[in-house]
């Protein structure tokens, strides 16, 4: 329907060839960021049966973290890369310990009520540092420019964050769901009392899992930064997104949180070129609809 666009043929169909190329990019970057915080949640909640709301603070840390390593200590963003997600994680097993432990055999709600607090906490004590307006933090000198496709122009730091975050997702899911580590963390969920008998510390594995989780979440935000600012409020702007992801995916489902964060990134993306005025509820619509024909999600296990 759409033909390639060169330089030499413009006309409408050119136009409308690289609106839509140019929708599908802007889709697939936020389809990286949609499956690497759906990727975070989905292990939090699969390894420790809490809803993180805190996940959108946690993000928007990431990227302060990295905004103050460059600011006051001189640290590029390929530093912050490691340093942010680390500080970010030992934040969260801090958190974990002091008051996540206490809730792991209560209902979900408790754990929603509990990390939406904390949410509206971490946020508020930024805002009211750094104010509501975003700061600016620059693309790392490597990746500055881009590339001519012909029927488009690739930025080279967007290139970057679609292809390092669907690499982190699947190595990720492939330690997870492939190694031993992983299958003593998928024992832990179901019989915590068995894997004790094998002289595993359980506590500490989910007290780990929980700052691997918040960890990827403070990755996506370093990521961010260069894109989208660092705001205190850019977490809260996408976490009600990324919990429809997760639950389109399937609660707890690795796969299920990298195939859907990427795709219906896409499937906003060609929303905003062929009805503009749905692609902010896009989302939930598909999210209603996955519901009502599969309630635990298009790779969730049922109960």
């Amino acid at each position: 329907m759409f033909e390639i666009c060169f330089p030499e043929f413009l006309g409408a169909r050119c136009i409308v060839s690289q609106a839509l190329f140019g929708q599908l990019l802007i889709g697939l970057i936020n389809g990286s960021f949609y499956a690497l915080l759906s990727l975070g949640l989905a292990v939090i909640f699969g390894m420790l049966n809490i809803i993180n709301f805190a996940h959108g603070a946690q993000y928007m840390m990431g990227a302060f973290v990295a905004f103050f390593l460059l600011q006051y200590v001189g640290l590029n963003y390929w530093y912050a890369l490691v340093i942010a997600p680390i500080a970010v994680g030992a934040f969260g097993v801090l958190l974990e310990r002091l008051f996540l432990q206490w809730l792991y055999k209560l209902d979900h709600l408790y754990g929603l009520l509990l990390t939406f607090g904390l949410a509206l906490i971490v946020e508020g004590l930024f805002r009211n540092q750094f104010g509501s307006s975003g700061l600016p933090y620059r693309v790392p000198d490597q990746l500055q420019g881009g590339q001519n496709l012909g029927f488009m122009f690739l930025p080279n730091y967007r290139a970057w964050v679609i292809v390092f975050s669907l690499a982190v997702c699947l190595i990720t899911w492939y330690v997870i769901e492939r190694t031993k580590l992983g299958s003593y963390l998928r024992a832990a969920t179901e019989n915590p009392t068995l894997v004790r008998a094998f002289g595993i510390n359980v506590p500490r594995m989910i007290t780990l899992t929980y700052g691997f989780g918040v960890g990827l979440a403070a990755l996506a935000g370093v990521m961010a930064a260069p894109i989208y600012s660092v705001s205190p409020q850019m977490g809260s702007h996408l976490i009600i997104v990324v919990f429809a992801v997760v639950v389109i995916g399937g609660m707890g489902s690795i796969m299920g949180a990298i195939v859907t964060g990427f795709g219906l990134g896409l499937i906003e993306g060609l929303t905003k070129v062929f009805f503009p005025e749905a692609s902010n509820t896009v989302i939930f619509i598909i999210m209603a609809i996955v519901l009502l024909i599969r309630p635990a999600g298009l790779f969730g296990r049922r109960a």
